[in-house]
């Protein structure tokens, strides 16, 4: 039997094969622009075609051993078939057909979440990224997210946290600071009560006639125990009121003065001229400070 290249070659097989293609249409081409399509079926018979072609681009460029070179040819050439389907999706809409450019596929980063296109010129779908072209060299920059930085609170931001809790005043709205420091209250007040009857039993005493001067003092020591403090602060209270009015006193009356006072420069001058003085005697001979009083004197220098 003859194998099926030699069937192909044979006179009837060829003629057969040149009547078909004959009897086909010549093929159509695609409009350049998509303006000169008056036709809604044709329109979208050519964005099907685009479609066609976008996605098996899509599907080459998934290769990441095609080389750089390769991946960035496929994907200018799935970018310029994007921008066509554009054309022929806003040449769609004026021939009264549907609204596609509405359900378009959004651009995802490496990890499947959304981001915008960079899109400077504003007009159509911008520059996108497909397949293994989202890996090469300064393509993936873009994808990544820059780390977020974490903003120093402000004084103001610090201040609008702070309420009555920051203070103290509503530790004890739960009764735990209650319980807490229910004992230990409990146990203060009992000493101090107890103090206070000692005291009292001691002034008791006292009252009563004392005939040796040692006792007394010794009630004394009971009674003002702790208290010596507090006397000395009420004496100086006391003793500073009595200036006060003393000087308020003699504040009243005229004073005279008969000798002519220095002011403030002038004590300045003498205080400054004293520490010169005692510099020199410091650092300088007994020889040298005579020349220099007989030099002022020859000079007439009073100073």
């Amino acid at each position: 039997m003859a194998r099926n290249e030699e069937k192909a070659q044979s006179m009837l097989n060829r003629y057969i094969t040149l009547k078909a293609e004959e009897k086909k249409k010549p093929k159509e081409r695609r409009p350049f622009l998509a303006s000169e399509c008056r036709d809604l079926a044709e329109a979208d018979k050519w964005r099907q075609q685009i479609m066609r072609e976008i996605g098996r681009k899509v599907a080459e460029i998934q290769n990441e051993g095609l080389g750089e070179h390769r991946l960035r040819d496929l994907n200018d050439e799935i970018n310029k078939l994007i921008r066509e389907k554009s054309h022929w999706e806003r040449r769609i809409v004026e021939l009264g057909g549907p609204n596609y450019a509405k359900h378009s596929a959004k651009m995802t980063d490496l990890e499947g979440n959304i981001v915008d296109v960079p899109n400077p010129s504003g007009r159509g779908p911008g520059y996108r990224y497909f397949g293994a072209a989202k890996k090469l060299p300064g393509v993936r920059e873009l994808f990544e997210k820059p780390p977020e930085l974490r903003k120093r609170r402000t004084r103001y931001d610090i201040y609008k946290r702070i309420d009555a809790s920051y203070y103290g005043y509503r530790d004890d709205e739960d009764g735990v600071l209650d319980r807490v420091e229910g004992p230990a209250e409990e146990r203060v007040r009992a000493e101090a009560v107890d103090e206070w009857r000692r005291l009292e039993e001691v002034r008791r005493e006292a009252k009563k006639a004392v005939k040796s001067g040692e006792v007394v003092s010794v009630v004394k020591e009971v009674l003002f125990e702790g208290m010596e403090e507090e006397v000395e602060e009420e004496e100086r209270q006391k003793r500073a009121k009595l200036d006060k009015e003393e000087m308020e006193r003699e504040g009243r009356r005229e004073f005279v003065v008969h000798v002519p006072l220095p002011d403030d420069k002038e004590i300045e001058r003498m205080v400054l001229e004293k520490k010169k003085i005692e510099l020199l005697s410091k650092y300088v001979s007994e020889g040298l400070l005579e020349e220099q009083s007989e030099a002022k004197t020859m000079l007439n220098i009073q100073r």
